[in-house]
């Protein structure tokens, strides 16, 4: 088992498998997938256009012989080649296509190998109605999770009382929050801005009103604000007073 790890890892960290954000990787992803469906439509619908054309009713054409029927078998195809390399090219297709997801997922899933940083640790806590994020120094904000520009951000994600779903979708990230358990996520934003995470599981009456703000910060700023934070609760993106060192708790 630790030599096949080790090979999906050499696999995983190939320039063919893309890194980086998830939001660049799933873009990838995208792409991928629409100029290959396009290139196999394009080649598809000239085909069928070609034999469509080639056996059309005219005058000239009208009455031949030798024009294939309903249920006959073709003759002179090569002995079914055609069929055998049109089989070939979809196989070694598909089979690539998979593999090359699968292994872009395996990144997807635990970065950790491709990462020069350790990442910011956050738990989110699922309450009806309303996100609790608690940092590594264990000050705790309600509504507002505040991270770094240009920095891995792994979010461990529970609930303290029913089923919830914790999802950023322009970081595409998403955790299921479930009671007694935890799952993780990450995401890596590239510049500063602000984002809107959701509920994404039907959770009671104020399901619809479960968002959080998610305020991607420079360094320098993330670095300030960060230091002026305590073992305490703040709502609505107010902080407690006291300060607390960084350099341990938050890897910086």
């Amino acid at each position: 088992m630790p030599i096949l790890g080790a090979a999906l890892r050499g696999v995983v960290l190939s320039p063919i498998v893309p890194r980086g954000t998830r939001s660049y990787v799933f873009e990838q992803i995208y792409v991928v997938f629409l100029v290959l469906g396009t290139l196999v439509g394009i080649v598809v619908i000239a085909y069928m256009l070609h034999k469509a054309y080639t056996y059309r009713a005219s005058t000239r054409h009208g009455d031949d012989a030798d024009r294939p029927t309903v249920g006959e078998i073709p003759s002179g195809s090569g002995g079914g080649r055609k069929l055998f390399v049109s089989f070939a090219l979809s196989a070694i297709i598909v089979v690539s296509l998979i593999s090359w997801t699968y292994f872009t997922l395996l990144y997807v899933e635990s970065p950790d190998t491709a990462a020069d940083e350790e990442p910011l640790e956050v738990d989110v806590v699922a309450h009806q109605f309303y996100w609790e994020f608690v940092y590594p120094n264990g000050h705790s904000e309600r509504g507002t999770l505040r991270v770094p520009e240009d920095r891995r951000v792994r979010l461990t994600v529970t609930s303290a009382d029913v089923f919830h779903n914790f999802g950023v979708p322009e970081l595409r990230a998403k955790a299921d929050a479930v009671p007694g358990e935890r799952t993780d996520t990450w995401f890596e934003a590239s510049s500063p801005g602000t984002y809107e995470a959701h509920c994404y599981e039907l959770c009671g009456t104020g399901h619809s009103y479960m968002d959080a703000t998610v305020q991607v910060m420079e360094q320098g700023a993330y670095e300030e604000w960060y230091a002026n934070t305590s073992n305490g609760t703040a709502e609505n993106g107010t902080t407690a007073d006291a300060s607390a060192p960084i350099a341990s708790a938050a890897g910086v």
